[in-house]
């Protein structure tokens, strides 16, 4: 009796001892990665005011060119997720870095609305893969069971791109326009692409491709590692959960695939407008103090978004927070739509994007439930390209119906994500159930 409980004390140790290592040497290193890819996909956010006027665009021709960056994502990132299992993350995962940042740099350059539209697709084809490889490569590393908790200290980097990054776009705008002949948007474009750049090359040096690559494991803890991912793998695989092909004709898949793309529609209208709707209610606002009122919304995501997914991996579901999470969103936009107060407008924004997202981490977790190995990489690819055409739709939704129709489509999210808790989760975790 005492040698069980002392094997079982021993193999407690060995896993906190394993994922708390794990946990710091992956972690910071792909949130500073997310970081700037957030940075170099809505800084056109802020810097829309003053493109519109330098290069001539239309309220809706910007939305648009907003938006076309999911036409080359969609296209490419089932097959950029899959080339990740093939060619090895370390690589493939650099190449993304490397090649967005140069074409978010290249932004710098564009003198009309046909060269901002391809510079736009341009992005997405170069960006694909990024983030759907980043959730797939924690399923590598990290059991069902902390899964919502990691992807939350991942996605945290959302919200730090906001708190860090808006202020600094407000600086760049104020403090750099017309320096050296160049826009303030065009020194946007430039210091926040090329540390996307230097990054990608970092990453050939410091990210291993699995835990089977990671010297700073022993033996020990890569074997408990491959054991209780292999244990998991099984369970997936009595529910036929390793295809590619048929992931994607999943029911399942499908009903993610909607839910996460009322996500990509009302995350993307944020993006596109948040600095627009801040500079409205605070009209007499300079950019910097726009950027730093713009960082609120993102201090209030960080502090929900972690809560919401200790409480979800303590619980041992997702789809009722991800309810709870769509619903408050909802709320705040409407709260935002109603208000005749600056200040309550910026609570009802605060809200909405603390709420939109805090969906995000629980909802991650929600396809490695029942797919595992390629179904996992297909699967994770399919809901997140597919889905993100809502990204295209976004910032239109927002520009042309209003923040009630955004509060609205939030609302059918959170009827998707109960239903979601009947049809997708099962009836026990993987974690109870291995």
């Amino acid at each position: 009796m005492n040698e069980t409980v002392t094997g079982s004390l021993d193999s407690k140790s060995l896993e906190k001892a394993t994922l708390l290592k794990i946990s710091w040497r992956i972690i910071p290193f792909i949130c500073v990665l997310y970081i700037f890819n957030i940075l170099d996909r809505s800084n056109l956010g802020f810097a829309r005011q003053a493109m519109e006027v330098d290069i001539g665009l239309t309220k809706a021709a910007f939305d648009i060119a907003y938006g076309l960056f999911y036409i080359g994502y969609l296209i490419f990132e089932i097959p950029s997720n899959l080339l990740l299992t093939k060619i090895g993350a370390r690589i493939w995962i650099s190449r993304i870095m490397i090649t967005w940042g140069l074409v978010s740099i290249l932004t710098m350059f564009v003198q009309d609305v046909f060269q901002l539209n391809a510079v736009r697709i341009l992005l997405g084809v170069a960006e694909a893969g990024f983030f759907p490889g980043i959730i797939l490569y924690l399923t590598f590393w990290f059991p069902a069971r902390e899964r919502a908790k990691v992807v939350a200290l991942f996605m945290v980097a959302i919200a730090f791109a906001g708190v860090l990054g808006n202020p600094l776009s407000g600086l760049i705008l104020q403090y750099l326009n017309k320096v050296a002949g160049l826009s303030g948007w065009q020194w946007l474009f430039l210091l926040e692409g090329l540390p996307s750049v230097l990054l990608g090359l970092f990453v050939l040096k410091f990210l291993p491709n699995g835990p089977t690559d990671a010297p700073w494991l022993d033996a020990k803890e890569k074997a408990w590692l491959k054991n209780t991912l292999e244990e998991e793998a099984n369970v997936r695989l009595k529910n036929r959960g390793t295809n590619h092909v048929w992931a994607m004709l999943d029911p399942r898949v499908l009903l993610l695939t909607c839910l996460y793309f009322t996500v990509a529609v009302g995350a993307n209208a944020s993006g596109a407008y948040l600095p627009t709707l801040i500079a409205q209610h605070f009209p007499k606002s300079l950019p910097f103090q726009v950027g730093l009122i713009s960082a609120l919304p993102h201090v209030c995501s960080v502090i929900l978004m972690i809560l919401l997914s200790r409480w979800s991996d303590k619980v041992g579901r997702r789809s009722p927070f991800v309810a709870l999470a769509s619903g408050l969103a909802a709320l705040g936009w409407l709260i935002a739509w109603r208000a005749g107060d600056p200040w309550m407008a910026l609570g009802g924004l605060c809200l909405a994007q603390a709420g939109m997202m805090s969906m995000l981490p629980v909802f991650w977790p929600l396809p490695s439930t029942f797919l595992g190995g390629a179904a996992a990489a297909g699967g994770i690819a399919f809901i997140n390209s597919v889905a993100n055409i809502g990204g295209f739709y976004g910032p239109t939704v927002l520009g042309k119906f209003g923040l009630e129709a955004v509060a609205l489509t939030m609302g059918i999210g959170t009827v998707l994500a109960l239903i979601a808790g009947v049809f997708v989760e099962p009836k026990k975790s993987i974690q109870e159930r291995t």
